[in-house]
């Protein structure tokens, strides 16, 4: 299975959660509409993403024959629930710039926690699960 593209998003999510990073360090109200217009772009990423796991590669991995696989596939669909409720919160909550306006410290306290998650969890399919569904 080409994971190629998959590969790609994970490096343009890691690249806006960098720059949000650097924008949240600087001023999260004076950077508030760089900062929302970033949410808005990775968040359809993350959608994209979301989705071509859902209708191609978790369903590939199911037909296959390889019962290691299907296990570890199942055990990263249960973990990401749980994340993409996080984030689809997290990214409701500051997609605009009026949102953001004033409330810096709670911008930061909420990207920590929640970008953290999704960070964590892309390097654990570049790392953990992406070499293993190429392997077999």
């Amino acid at each position: 299975m080409n994971l190629d593209k998959m590969k790609h998003q994970h490096v343009d999510i890691l690249e806006k959660i960098s720059f949000l990073r650097t924008l949240s360090q600087s001023g999260v109200s004076s950077n508030a509409q760089q900062i929302a217009a970033a949410i808005v772009s990775m968040s359809a990423i993350i959608k994209t993403h979301l989705s071509a796991e859902d209708q191609f590669l978790y369903p590939q991995i199911e037909q296959d024959g390889n019962s290691k696989l299907r296990q570890v596939s199942t055990q990263f669909q249960r973990e990401m629930a749980d994340i993409v409720g996080e984030y689809d919160a997290f990214s409701r909550r500051w997609n605009i710039a009026s949102k953001l306006m004033g409330n810096d410290e709670a911008f930061r306290r909420d990207a920590n926690t929640v970008l953290r998650k999704v960070f964590e969890r892309m390097q654990r399919e570049n790392k953990d699960f992406y070499p293993l569904v190429e392997r077999m």
